[in-house]
């Protein structure tokens, strides 16, 4: 974007902004923080969703195997609150990951109205492809940024969403 004078149009506190030449984006929007996050959630859905598709898997199947590697076996109502994935849904996810051989379900011997997920071979050498698919999907959407910046970014976003889910659990 330029000026009258065709210098960069400045940002808060004068910053330039980066003169793509065809943005029409008014600045009031282009620097609203909320809209940027927003916009950015959606292509990294849709990045993460296409790639893992190209795999047969889906984010769901990858929150719950990453959660069965990390912290060992759960019950559903654990794994949907570990995984924010609705009690409704997560039994979907189950049916489709023991399909799969991806994990068990077994009665909970202490209580048998319930089960325990457990992941299984396959699943976790599932979780291990996925992982490098999604090292590359992140690869391609952080591309811009350095590895500290990348770092950088990544433990930003961690401590704004701690701040915003604290004692929402």
């Amino acid at each position: 974007m330029t000026g009258p004078e065709g210098a960069a149009a400045a940002g808060p506190e004068g910053a330039a902004l980066p003169d793509d030449g065809a943005s029409r984006t008014p600045d009031r929007l282009r620097l609203r923080a909320s809209r940027l996050l927003s916009q950015l959630s959606t292509r990294s859905d849709r990045l993460v969703s296409d790639g893992l598709a190209q795999a047969d898997a889906r984010k769901w199947h990858y929150a719950v195997l990453a959660s069965l590697q990390d912290h060992g076996p759960a019950s559903q109502a654990t794994l949907s609150r570990r995984t924010d994935i609705y009690r409704s849904d997560m039994v979907g996810v189950l049916n489709e990951l023991t399909g799969r051989h991806l994990v068990e379900r077994a009665p909970d011997p202490a209580d048998q109205r319930r089960n325990i997920i457990t992941i299984s071979a396959r699943g976790r050498a599932q979780l291990r492809r996925l992982d490098k698919i999604l090292d590359g999907l992140h690869d391609e959407l952080l591309a811009p940024l350095d590895p500290a910046e990348r770092d950088q970014f990544v433990q930003l976003l961690i401590r704004l969403l701690d701040h915003h889910t604290a004692g929402t659990a």
